[in-house]
């Protein structure tokens, strides 16, 4: 698919997978199924039951898209051939928190076409270390971090090499991290789209421990077919000493953040994720 994307011009390519993500809400039963029903829950005061399915479809042609973007992308290598399909927003921001030299923990979601925060900062020089989790297709897997490695990123296995984490952000480095899914990882329970969900913790936790600045980092895919990439304002985190309050009072913060983002592109978050699933007394602590 790396090589076939090649042969089309980039706008006729995202077309055919915006096609063929489309093609997969009438197909994939399962997975249509929880998206209409997860943003039933995050916008049934909000929308029409007409309304959300509408939305539900749009994930899927996006999700195709962007994924389809993602894999044409693989064979960019320079940062003015990066400059041809995406804007940038905020990218001041990123670099003052970073001349701090206290470390920067640059916070994403899976929201639009995720996979460019890590080719955003690698081109920006900033070496971070990625956070995440391995698919379940293991050639998927080496392929996104091969990719990672080679523009200058590091992928880490979410939950492995804390210490790794820690010693990066104490010496001004640079993470990248998702707290957006439900995952068995140290997690609290804070509201998301007015419904209480188990969060990660890590992105505070990192914070807290080492005192570096949370940058908030957002892509989506634009109507004019660009991708656009937004830097926003430094998380001012709270430190009363109690740290179970300052863990869950930081991550619903965080986790605002992203809602708030996810708000301006609901059409391009990953709703067939379960991210309710994780009921109160089930989460790891």
């Amino acid at each position: 698919m790396i090589f076939i994307s090649r042969l089309f011009p980039r706008k006729a390519w995202l077309a055919i997978c915006g096609f063929l993500g489309g093609m997969a809400w009438l197909f994939a039963r399962q997975s249509r199924k929880l998206t209409v029903r997860h943003l039933t829950m995050a916008y049934r005061k909000e929308k029409t039951e007409q309304e959300i399915r509408r939305m539900a479809r749009q994930v899927f042609v996006m999700m195709g898209k962007n994924a389809g973007d993602i894999i044409r992308t693989f064979k960019i290598h320079s940062l003015e051939d990066f400059d041809k399909i995406r804007v940038v927003h905020g990218a001041d921001i990123a670099a003052q928190a970073y001349a701090k030299g206290k470390g920067v923990i640059f916070l994403t979601a899976h929201l639009g076409a995720f996979e460019f925060v890590a080719t955003e900062l690698s081109f920006r020089g900033y070496k971070p270390l990625i956070i995440g989790t391995p698919l379940k297709d293991k050639r998927l897997t080496n392929l996104l971090w091969e990719q990672r490695n080679k523009l200058g990123a590091s992928a880490i296995e979410r939950g492995k090499e804390t210490v790794r984490l820690i010693k990066n952000l104490k010496t001004g480095g640079t993470i990248a991290i998702l707290i957006d899914q439900d995952t068995r990882v140290k997690s609290v329970f804070v509201n998301f789209f007015g419904i209480p969900c188990a969060t990660p913790i890590g992105a505070t936790l990192l914070a807290l421990k080492t005192g570096a600045a949370i940058v908030p980092v957002f892509y989506h895919l634009r109507e004019d077919g660009m991708q656009e990439a937004n830097f926003y304002p430094e998380v001012e985190l709270t430190v009363t000493g109690d740290e179970e309050t300052d863990m869950k009072v930081n991550t619903q913060r965080l986790s605002d953040v992203i809602e708030a983002e996810i708000r301006k592109h609901p059409g391009q978050w990953l709703w067939l994720h379960e991210r309710w699933k994780t009921k109160p007394g089930e989460e790891l602590v």
